[in-house]
């Protein structure tokens, strides 16, 4: 079988994404990476759901955990009726897809992938948790693919020896820029916020770019503007969680400041993914709020004193005026052209 991680960092290869074998499905704990390599284990479906809940895994590494998720949920159910069977990945496929409010669309396309994969196994006498793994091998495949592409059209975009500014983490893009980069010798250095208060800049997106040869530098959440203007960045990127066809994106939080610095110093903001169609308009994005207790700490350290409060929404919104490009597998688009993107044949992403 023809992998498309090859080349990839560490932490993008399936097996350290999520992987289910034997009955169980294993997460690498991105919470504690790179300090740490250590695997969360999950005996059912609900514990993948609440690893999801609970950061084990994040970016884009939810959506495999899901559908790796969704082959042991049909492990469990196995020497149930065929219609026992469906009902059971049903509830599966809702409690997986609704781990994290603000992704639940994404998400739900995903189980229902998994689910109509299911119901082909059990038609054809197959074993439905093999059917729907090797369907995730095969979804994983394709997402790589496309989002290579994505990659392909971002780079067009870097200055060979540009400094280009990232935030969080963006998972699959963030490989496959800096693949694509490597490839065609444009040697970029990359300036990472650290993005609290799991630092998945620091720990995940600094790591990979590591793993995969280039110049990087962390930075603290509150420097991007003095970088901006001393550093000489080039572009500023992130991938997004949301893509609203109006143009919004939603992102991990304080994407929307960086944006606004970006927009004040005149450095190009390029958001990259595939738009939401479930999301016609930005009113129908929930933002996650998370324990605010996260905010009080760093990395189990608390750093507060006792009664002072915590406030931590996951994500913001960045709004289109200061937007770019949304750069996709077809084309840069402006954030006020989304809806064209389906004018033409989508592949199937999700």
């Amino acid at each position: 079988m023809i992998r498309n991680d090859k080349g990839l960092a560490f932490m993008l290869q399936y097996e350290n994404v999520a992987w289910y074998e034997d009955g169980a499905v294993k997460i690498l704990d991105r919470r504690i990476y790179p300090t740490k390599v250590e695997f969360v284990t999950c005996k059912t479906h609900q514990e993948v759901a609440q690893a999801i809940t609970d950061m084990v895994t994040q970016s884009a590494g939810p959506y495999t955990a899901a559908s790796m998720g969704m082959a042991l949920a049909a492990y469990e159910c196995k020497d149930m009726g065929v219609e026992e069977q469906i009902k059971y990945l049903k509830e599966a496929a809702n409690t997986l897809s609704n781990a994290r409010p603000t992704t639940s669309a994404r998400m739900s396309q995903i189980t229902a992938g998994c689910l109509e994969e299911a119901k082909k196994a059990m038609e054809n006498g197959k074993k439905v948790d093999e059917a729907i793994f090797l369907y995730t091998i095969d979804s994983l495949n394709r997402r790589y693919s496309i989002m290579e592409k994505v990659g392909e059209n971002l780079v067009d975009v870097f200055p060979n020896k540009g400094n280009v500014m990232t935030q969080c983490f963006g998972e699959t893009i963030v490989g496959m820029m800096l693949r694509v980069s490597k490839d065609r010798g444009k040697n970029i250095k990359l300036f990472v916020p650290e993005t609290r208060p799991y630092f998945q800049g620091a720990r995940l997106t600094a790591s990979v770019a590591q793993d995969q040869g280039f110049d990087t530098t962390i930075i603290t959440d509150n420097m991007p503007a003095l970088v901006m203007q001393t550093k000489g960045i080039d572009v500023f990127t992130s991938a997004a969680d949301v893509i609203c066809l109006d143009g919004h994106i939603t992102n991990k939080i304080g994407t929307y400041q960086i944006a606004i610095v970006a927009k004040y110093h005149g450095v190009p903001y390029f958001v990259t993914g595939i738009p939401d169609k479930g999301h016609d308009t930005v009113d129908t994005v929930t933002i996650e709020e998370r324990n605010p207790q996260e905010v009080l700490e760093a990395r189990g350290v608390q750093n507060a004193l006792e009664g002072v409060k915590g406030y931590y929404p996951s994500f913001d919104i960045t709004p289109p005026h200061l937007i770019s490009g949304v750069v996709t597998d077809k084309r840069v688009y402006t954030p006020y052209e989304l809806h064209s993107y389906f004018d033409t044949k989508v592949e199937k992403f999700y």
